[in-house]
């Protein structure tokens, strides 16, 4: 199961570099390195243009794999799952 919570982990990536890559694009580099930064910023500018630049389909895809990566760590204990250590005699 965390397997898949970081499966999912690794989509949401993919497609933040996509949206990124639409946001050099159309903004030019100085936005496109606050995107880099600030990936919630890439969130919300992609949100906010995705009717115009017909990137609705892999924001609403990005949204998904979020909140599902989200409960899926979240149920799993994310990616702390193997650093606790065991109280084994």
């Amino acid at each position: 199961m965390a397997a898949l919570g970081m499966l999912l982990v690794v989509g949401c990536v993919v497609l933040q570099i996509i949206v990124l890559i639409k946001l050099f694009q159309t903004e030019g580099a100085l936005k496109g390195i606050l995107g880099l930064i600030c990936g919630l910023y890439t969130f919300i500018w992609g949100w906010m243009n995705a009717t115009r630049l017909n990137i609705k389909n892999i924001m609403i895809i990005w949204t998904i794999l979020i909140i599902l990566a989200t409960v899926i760590n979240a149920m799993t204990g994310g990616f702390s799952y193997g650093t606790m250590p065991t109280n084994t005699p």
